[in-house]
């Protein structure tokens, strides 16, 4: 990126060209998110922990600040700003809003800002898409049944993603406490998967007793879910919500995260379930343990994966977008936004 630095020119890359640039990419984009794994892993990143800024007149909404650097070979510093106001669902708005600031790290300049919500839930969707490639790989047999908890947005970048694997699908099963959320999922579901079996359960529970993959994509803040008999086929759970499990649960599997430290907050389950057993980590493996052939995950086991979300990854993912917009033309450019540049420079 440095060749593109040069002149402190700060630019803005809209929403449309973020669409645009990773439309038909899942692919691409899931490679992408794997390598920032592997440099992560190998420690060329710094994630410090998320800030979050809530409110005590609106305690059911926050905005997160996801600070990252990523090291060689992107190299690049920056910020995800992020909200969540779930009472904006009731309005017809999305829930989620973000921008994503990048930084030359050599100068610390910010050099753009994209709009961060579609890379949030596409590098979201990447990453439940690396961990299941993986996890599917060391079992050797791919999954026939396939159920998702939660019908938003995320759901459908996360199923979007999914079907790059290849999987050949049985089923698909749906819950959601909102049945016009359900029924949106339904209608999108019945488009992208034209002929297949979709079918709508009636309770979380009953959805993962017929699932040999279960996506949770809801907007829970406190654990829903205990332990039952949906453990005993082995299942694997893509955990994206990271707070729909009971430490029962947490306790009775197998615990895969994207990065320990980085998960151990916020009361998310494997958060709760540390402070359950004073402080012992109950994570059996990072992602990039999977990767690395490290940690193989067993056959016997359900096993969980909870990502809390890595800046880095939106660094990565935001490069690469801001990258692909150049060269199409579609990154503005604000004239003059750092002003009198030449203020320690001796007079003429």
């Amino acid at each position: 990126m440095t060749d593109q630095r040069d002149e402190q020119q700060f630019t803005v890359v809209a929403g449309a060209a973020v669409h645009r640039t990773l439309q038909g990419t899942e692919r691409e984009l899931i490679e992408l998110v794997e390598r920032a794994y592997l440099v992560h892993g190998a420690g060329s990143t710094v994630n410090p922990p998320s800030y979050f800024l809530r409110f005590p007149d609106r305690p059911d909404a926050r905005i997160i600040a996801l600070p990252a650097s990523v090291g060689d070979p992107v190299g690049v510093d920056g910020i995800k700003w992020i909200s969540s106001f779930p009472s904006n669902l009731a309005a017809g708005l999305p829930r989620a809003s973000a921008v994503l600031i990048l930084n030359d790290p050599r100068t610390g300049f910010p050099y753009a800002c994209l709009e961060g919500s579609i890379i949030s839930a596409a590098r979201t969707a990447a990453s439940a898409a690396v961990a299941m490639r993986a996890m599917t790989r060391q079992r050797g047999v791919a999954p026939r049944r396939l159920g998702f908890v939660g019908t938003g947005l995320i759901a459908r970048y996360i199923d979007r993603y999914l079907r790059v694997l290849g999987w050949e699908l049985d089923e698909i099963g749906v819950f959601d406490l909102a049945a016009d959320s359900a029924r949106g999922f339904n209608g999108y579901l019945r488009g992208e998967h034209p002929g297949l079996p979709i079918v709508n359960h009636t309770t979380a529970s009953e959805l993962l007793e017929n699932s040999d993959v279960a996506v949770f994509a809801t907007t829970a803040a406190i654990p829903h879910v205990g332990p039952g008999r949906w453990l005993e086929h082995n299942p694997l759970v893509l955990h994206v919500s990271l707070r729909d499990l009971t430490v029962d649960v947490i306790d009775a599997v197998v615990n895969v995260v994207d990065d320990r430290a980085h998960v151990l907050q916020a009361n998310t389950s494997v958060h709760l379930t540390q402070q359950a057993h004073d402080g012992a980590d109950p994570a059996a493996a990072t992602l990039d343990d999977l990767l690395t052939d490290r940690f193989t995950i067993p056959a016997d086991q359900p096993v969980v994966f909870s990502p809390f979300g890595l800046g880095v990854l939106d660094l990565v993912v935001g490069d690469h977008v801001f990258r692909a917009a150049r060269e199409r033309g579609e990154v503005h450019a604000v004239d003059r936004f750092f002003f009198d540049m030449q203020r320690h420079s001796a007079p003429a």
